[in-house]
């Protein structure tokens, strides 16, 4: 078995805004997927207003991972202006102080109705915020001004840096709409794909593989916090899982008695499972058969409010990481690293490794890596990993409801393990 591999090459410039290397965008594309995602916003606006109608709302409901997406578009507005347009020290890129000089907003009460810092979540809600005409509005007026600062802006790393974020931030909000709209029952189009081909778990050889980034410097491109730093690894042999666990997996899991057997869960994944009351499936489910004759079992999801019978070779989502970890119990596996997720996703998919219907959790918790460094705008949000750091877990992959430039096989996530609102899954190693 080798012990080694080279370290992969940096990937070449984006031809596509769909391409994972926008990362590497330069100014001609990355004002075309700026536009292409302010675009995306406005039609899930417009979807998330025909929906309500439909359903007889008038607002959206108050639910626990819910935020107004109202007020969630107009933060994404905020968002870009408040570290482009309002940044008078955008140009340095990761190098900007966390609190630069800023300029006025073009909307005097922006700050007060989407700085996170100043409206606490549950007054998100309140009726003083701008209705959805005007959210449009301030949508449009900024991605203006976005744009001609994006024309002058310097063809660097540095210099543009703040728009890839706008950009990937956007993104990353928008694939929060969809997922909204699923814990609402609140139909906004978006459909599953086909499930793929099932094949047998993948034996990959031993090897040295590099975590994150191994420098921080011109022509490496945008990254997130989480993704900074490096850690070098010897990976053994390993057998993993060519697609994420299905619904006809989970279903003989809960079919054994798996939600009712303490033996299967770790001591704090019980203790999660006691506190959310009489659970016996996934999120979203609402009645899942037993297997029979070899035939795997039945699986009714509400998917955006309609009741839906789930194909069987469909990724099972929805899930907790404890969910994942008791499953990995019972089937006498183990959850994939992150490292093991990664090399499989770069050197096995011509062997069947199948991703990016589900976001996956892996083993690990979320560390930094040696050569970590904190980015100049998550502190304090939810997208920032310091306070993470030992306790969430290490997300990996794609959703389908990920935009294609997301979809990098490099991209780090993290959330906490009770998080189940998300198209989320999992798929598992030999011991």
């Amino acid at each position: 078995m080798p012990s080694s591999t080279p370290l992969l090459p940096a990937p070449g410039l984006p031809h596509s805004i769909d391409s994972p290397d926008m990362r590497r965008a330069g100014r001609e594309l990355l004002s075309l997927a700026l536009i292409d995602a302010r675009n995306h916003t406005l039609h899930l606006l417009t979807l998330f207003e025909q929906a309500l109608a439909k359903a007889g709302l008038a607002q959206v409901p108050q639910l626990a991972d819910v935020v107004p997406p109202v007020w969630l578009a107009g933060h994404v507005g905020w968002f870009a202006e408040w570290w482009i347009a309002r940044n008078t020290q955008r140009a340095f890129g990761i190098d900007c102080p966390q609190r630069p000089t800023r300029l006025a907003s073009i909307e005097p009460q922006a700050d007060l109705w989407w700085n996170p810092a100043q409206r606490a979540p549950d007054e998100r809600w309140a009726s003083d915020l701008p209705d959805l005409a005007a959210t449009k509005a301030y949508l449009l007026e900024t991605l203006e001004s976005t744009l001609e600062l994006l024309e002058r802006a310097a063809e660097t790393d540095a210099g543009l840096y703040f728009y890839r974020l706008a950009l990937f931030h956007e993104d990353l909000r928008g694939e929060q709409l969809i997922v909204m709209a699923q814990t609402l029952g609140l139909s906004l189009g978006a459909e599953l794909p086909p499930p793929g081909a099932t094949r047998e778990p993948l034996l990959l050889p031993a090897t040295r593989w590099r975590l994150g980034l191994a420098s921080v410097g011109e022509g490496s491109g945008f990254a997130f916090a989480q993704e900074c730093g490096e850690e070098e690894l010897e990976v053994p042999e390993f057998e993993i899982d060519a697609q994420p666990v299905n619904w006809y997996q989970f279903v003989e899991f809960v079919d054994d008695g798996g939600y009712d057997r303490e033996d299967l869960w770790s001591p704090e994944g019980w203790a999660w499972l006691q506190a959310v009351g009489d659970r016996r499936a996934p999120r979203h489910v609402e009645q899942i058969g037993a297997a029979r004759h070899g035939t795997g079992g039945s699986v009714l999801q509400r998917r955006f409010g309609v009741a839906t019978r789930a194909a069987g070779h469909q990724s099972a989502m929805h899930l907790s990481w404890w969910e994942a970890d008791a499953w990995a119990r019972w089937a006498g596996r183990r959850l994939a690293t992150e490292a093991e997720w990664e090399i499989a996703a770069h050197g096995a998919a011509r062997r069947g490794f199948r991703w990016g219907e589900v976001r996956e959790w892996t083993a690990g918790r979320l560390r930094p890596w040696p050569g970590f460094r904190a980015d100049p705008w998550s502190a304090g949000s939810e997208f920032d990993p310091q306070p993470a750091f030992g306790q969430a877990r290490v997300l990996r992959g794609a959703s389908f409801a990920t935009r294609a430039r997301l979809r990098s096989a490099h991209w780090r996530g993290f959330a906490l393990p009770s998080r189940d609102e998300g198209f989320v899954g999992f798929r598992t190693c030999a011991l």
